[in-house]
């Protein structure tokens, strides 16, 4: 049964008009922040009623993407997250420059986002189940793997191991961080071995596949779990569709690389709306018996 989620009331609450003209002038005033117009169908939707409705269009039902202080607080139980590694920043190993310097460019997005990486993990209780919880920030650099990134995926996995707890890995990314070279395609190695730790110790590994899980970290600890979930809509692959066209001439199918088509052809398990995730999540520990 999906879990009950609020919604906008309906006769409490008018939201402001979209648009408003101020008579005689032709000004055409529109309210910042009250209204967003959705990606996929272009509906101009109030913005508290998205919010509301876990960040999902009330229109089309398109997920937006969210950070990863967003996603914990819908997904773990309130006042349970506690954080580890916090702190773990990168240490630019190729003083790696481009249009701009890469630590200036690490710390644009810590003050864009108000995180120190692009992975949040920490131990948490969802609906009353202990899990480790890493979350990726699709905000921070795209949520593209680092040192950093790999070092505390495989910390939460292993911690997962050592407490006889599930791990739950939300992905959001672009893949391996090319600022740090050879550096972020190994944590591709090192998060696989991780994976097989957990596996050997018996742990459960669920992944939930959001918009987009791509590249180095598709190849990598997000294709490894026990359970594959996917929110509606998410791109999950390695390349891109248009640098697959390119290289192999040939048209791809409709939907190539959607949720939907990986389902189809049994890349994922399940696709969950945003608002049954955490039910549905619980509902897997408790038939996997951890």
């Amino acid at each position: 049964m999906a879990e009950e989620i609020s919604t906008p009331a309906k006769d409490s609450e008018t939201p402001p008009p979209a648009v408003t003209t101020e008579s005689g002038s032709g000004r055409v005033d529109v309210p910042k922040g009250l209204w967003t117009q959705c990606p996929k169908c272009g509906a101009t939707v109030y913005q508290k009623a998205v919010e509301e409705a876990l960040h999902v269009c009330p229109e089309c039902d398109y997920h937006h993407r969210i950070p990863a202080r967003t996603r914990i607080k819908q997904l773990a139980d309130d006042g349970t997250f506690e954080e580890f590694l916090a702190d773990l920043t990168t240490t630019d190993p190729l003083k790696f420059e481009e249009r701009l310097k890469y630590k200036e460019r690490i710390r644009q997005a810590q003050q864009t986002t108000g995180e120190s990486e692009a992975v949040v993990v920490g131990k948490a209780f969802i609906r009353g189940r202990p899990v480790i919880l890493a979350v990726m920030d699709p905000f921070f650099i795209m949520a593209s793997m680092g040192a950093v990134v790999g070092e505390k995926i495989t910390a939460a996995i292993e911690r997962a191991a050592d407490e006889n707890v599930p791990v739950v890995v939300v992905t959001a990314s672009g893949g391996a961080r090319m600022q740090e070279g050879m550096v972020s395609l190994v944590q591709m190695a090192k998060t696989s071995a991780a994976v097989a730790r957990l596996d050997e110790a018996g742990g459960l590994y669920i992944v939930v596949m959001t918009d987009p899980t791509t590249a180095g970290v598709a190849a990598s600890f997000a294709s490894l779990g026990d359970i594959h979930l996917a929110e509606p809509g998410s791109m999950v692959g390695f390349a891109g569709p248009r640098v697959i066209e390119n290289t192999i001439k040939a048209k791809l199918p409709a939907g190539f690389q959607s949720a939907e088509f990986m389902l189809e052809h049994g890349f994922i398990d399940r696709i969950v709306h945003r608002s049954s995730l955490r039910t549905e999540i619980a509902r897997i520990i408790d038939y996997s018996g951890k």
